[in-house]
């Protein structure tokens, strides 16, 4: 696929992404890939993908990877940076783009039929925060396409029974998160705060919900950043460096 956007490919494993200025990634999407850890029998599905980067990950070893994946976004550019990536690493069939807004999503997304979702969804609430000029960065960061209920409530319908939804945010939202998904039948299993390094505040939750199970929650211990002389151990296992 031809883009006319300027765009540059990124080496992932023995992979490469499509990213431009508008869709990117960061390590929050990287920790998210890797907490939702996606079963070779899965269904999957990425809520807001943007470049991709969640679903691609996943891909970077075809023996674990999900049976099938779709890509959401409501941003054609996104969606057309994404195909770029699936017909440039041969994954035609089994990584599939989908631009369609996650309130209103297509029969292709059958309801109760996924195994996973997964989404990195816009941290700041409607009117938080000053607004980026660019529009993808608007949508990305703040609440102007869809609130974290739109989300979950979207998470909720295509899940089956015992499905997995795994998503991150701020800590100041973790009641949030919590509330939303036992309001939609999201039981929360799984919390993990992710910390630039011992000591220091969180600034990031990766949490699950699944769909249907029964109360307990476990912290798992938190993940960190930084390790002694750079990375931690941990996150360079996460970016496949190790």
């Amino acid at each position: 696929m031809e883009l006319d956007f300027p765009h540059h490919y990124e080496a992932l494993g023995d992979r490469t992404l499509c990213v431009t200025p508008d869709h990117k990634f960061g390590t929050d999407a990287c920790l998210l890939s890797d907490f939702a850890a996606p079963r070779r029998k899965d269904l999957a599905c990425d809520l807001g993908t943007g470049c991709g980067i969640i679903p691609m990950l996943w891909f970077r070893r075809p023996e674990d990877a999900p049976k099938l994946a779709f890509g959401v976004d409501i941003q054609q550019k996104a969606i057309a940076q994404l195909t770029a990536s699936v017909e440039k690493n041969g994954l035609g069939g089994r990584l599939i783009p989908i631009c369609a807004d996650l309130k209103d999503l297509p029969p292709q997304l059958e309801s109760g039929r996924f195994d996973l979702v997964t989404c990195n969804p816009p941290y700041k609430v409607e009117g938080g925060g000053i607004l980026s000029e660019w529009e993808s960065e608007k949508i990305a960061r703040h609440e102007t396409q869809c609130s974290l209920a739109d989300v979950v409530a979207a998470a909720a319908r295509l899940l089956k029974f015992g499905g997995r939804f795994c998503l991150c945010q701020r800590p100041e939202r973790l009641c949030d998160v919590l509330t939303l998904l036992r309001q939609q039948g999201l039981e929360p299993k799984r919390v993990r705060f992710v910390q630039q390094r011992p000591g220091s505040a969180p600034w990031l939750f990766l949490c699950e919900g699944k769909k249907g199970a029964k109360p307990f929650l476990q912290v798992e211990a938190p993940l960190l950043i930084e390790g002694e002389d750079g990375f931690s151990e941990e996150l360079l296992k996460i970016y496949g460096k190790r």
